[in-house]
């Protein structure tokens, strides 16, 4: 059987894939998505040599030529996903008050601390990670100074798969030259670094920005570092590094984004034309030549004179037919393609009727509750580390040693429980649960109003709520003489 057969066992062999863009270069790529700039847009994917069938890469033809246009949509998912978060998060919660609920409120307050965390937020939905730096200078700032540095500023340190280092680049010019100040942030130390564009470690004092860090390094509890990374899912393609949420969608942005533009060239191109005859084509009265049409209006075609006996010269005018259906239809599966599985499009206020219908929309609805879950997983497992982070730093500064986070207590970052963004989507939520019998009115109150009311007022709501539906609360007192025996007992 085997003579028979002939089986040949396949070869071993080695396939190479060249990558298009490094780690740096896939951030570039993402935050020109974002900020949506067509000419942009076009700079980069023809710098990158990228596919020239890709729309943004495509060169066009000389007399030919459309607008190239954006729709913006990364930009405006990434702004509304991150609004979405920030509008539901409800602070730092401590277990108990102590003095290091103090220590920290002054940092947050000092470092405006909500801005902050909402520019990390975006920043992290952009180029997928990046690292929280902790730092002090008292010409600044008397406590703790906070800074988030994005993806392509922070290099990852790991061994054996546990992250041991975080090193934040900041970039300086000096003589037309880029220079490359490094800060190295490792459990019980900060190393400061300097290199040129080559990779060549210079000394310190060479520039007069970086000057002050020789001689500055800094040692302390090894248990402890003053950097913490925030990493939004995990990339395939660069291990140990976080993954943008537009990261896979270039393909589909670009696709929209040719719809879009061809629909509105069509436009342009279907505009009322006129035939006009040679003789009644309107003159320069500068040059006494023929008017040329540009581009963008195209009003006239000039066209030959009819020189049969008895003709006239006549102006006609024709109006193309778009086909605008056919457009939409193209434009709706490809913008439906691009927010699979980032966020629906009620969200971001697009006419829903167009797309599905209301069943349909309020299935997609939950796209954007998992990636807003997602997000709020990040940040409440990343800010109780920070806040850890910030009290030791503070405390190691005074020469306090180390704070264990027994000691601290449990912190937690607060998150309204129903991920639902619009008040009338709260409403509708509760009112489910209520009537299913599942949630009290006083649970119903709280998590309706937040932290938008004092406890106060909720509990004459709930009191008025109850006296509409007929609930009457009396408090009934019973009292026992002696003298009087109660039947069933001797």
């Amino acid at each position: 059987m085997r003579k028979f057969l002939e089986i040949e066992p396949a070869d071993v062999r080695t396939i190479k894939i060249k990558e298009l863009y490094s780690f740096e270069g896939n951030c570039a790529k993402n935050r020109i998505w974002y900020r949506g700039k067509p000419d942009q847009l076009v700079e980069f994917y023809r710098e990158t040599r990228a596919d020239s069938t890709l729309f943004w890469a495509a060169p066009m033809t000389k007399g030919l030529e459309i607008r190239k246009l954006h729709t913006g949509l990364p930009g405006l998912v990434i702004d509304v996903i991150t609004q979405i978060v920030m509008n539901d998060f409800n602070g730092i919660e401590f277990s108990e008050e102590s003095e290091y609920k103090e220590a920290w409120e002054a940092v947050a307050k000092d470092n405006e601390f909500e801005e902050l965390l909402k520019s990390a937020l975006k920043e992290v939905a952009i180029v997928g990670d990046g690292a929280w730096k902790i730092s002090f200078d008292k010409e600044i700032s008397k406590t703790a100074i906070l800074e988030f540095y994005p993806a392509e500023r922070v290099e990852f340190v790991y061994k054996r798969g546990r992250l041991r280092e975080v090193k934040f680049r900041t970039e300086y010019r000096h003589k037309n030259k880029t220079y490359w100040f490094i800060e190295s942030y490792g459990y019980g130390y900060v190393n400061y670094s300097l290199e040129n564009d080559e990779g060549k470690e210079l000394e310190l004092d060479f520039l007069p920005d970086t000057e002050w860090a020789k001689g500055s390094n800094v040692t302390f509890d090894d248990s402890v570092m003053w950097a913490v990374p925030m990493k939004f899912e995990s990339s395939e393609q660069f291990k140990g590094r976080g993954k943008s949420l537009i990261d896979s969608k270039d393909s589909a942005g670009d696709a929209l984004d040719e719809c879009f533009s061809q629909w509105m060239d069509a436009t342009r191109a279907a505009r009322p034309k006129q035939y006009i005859p040679q003789r009644l084509v309107p003159f320069d009265s500068n040059t006494a030549m023929p008017q040329k049409p540009n581009p963008f209006d195209n009003r006239f075609i000039a066209i030959g004179d009819d020189m049969s006996e008895g003709s006239a010269a006549k102006i006609t005018v024709d109006s193309p037919e778009i086909r605008h259906e056919a457009y939409l239809s193209a434009y709706i599966t490809a913008l439906d393609l691009y927010l699979q599985g980032i966020i629906s499009p009620s969200t971001l206020g697009i006419d829903v009727k167009k797309l599905d219908n209301a069943e349909a929309q309020r299935e997609k609805e939950k796209t954007t509750l998992y990636t807003r879950q997602n997000f709020v997983e990040m940040v409440q497992k990343v800010l109780p580390k920070l806040v850890y982070a910030v009290i030791n730093a503070i405390s190691l500064m005074n020469n306090n040693g180390v704070v264990t986070q027994a000691t601290i207590g449990e912190v937690k970052a607060k998150f309204g429980e129903y991920a639902n963004p619009s008040f009338e989507s709260v409403v509708e939520t509760i009112g489910k649960a209520r009537t299913s019998g599942t949630m009290s009115i006083e649970a119903g109150v709280d998590e309706m109003y937040g932290d938008s009311k004092d406890e106060e007022w909720k509990k004459k709501e709930v009191s008025r709520i109850k006296q509409e539906n007929g609930i009457a609360e009396i408090e009934e007192t019973y009292e026992i003489n002696d003298s009087t025996p109660i039947e069933g007992f001797s």
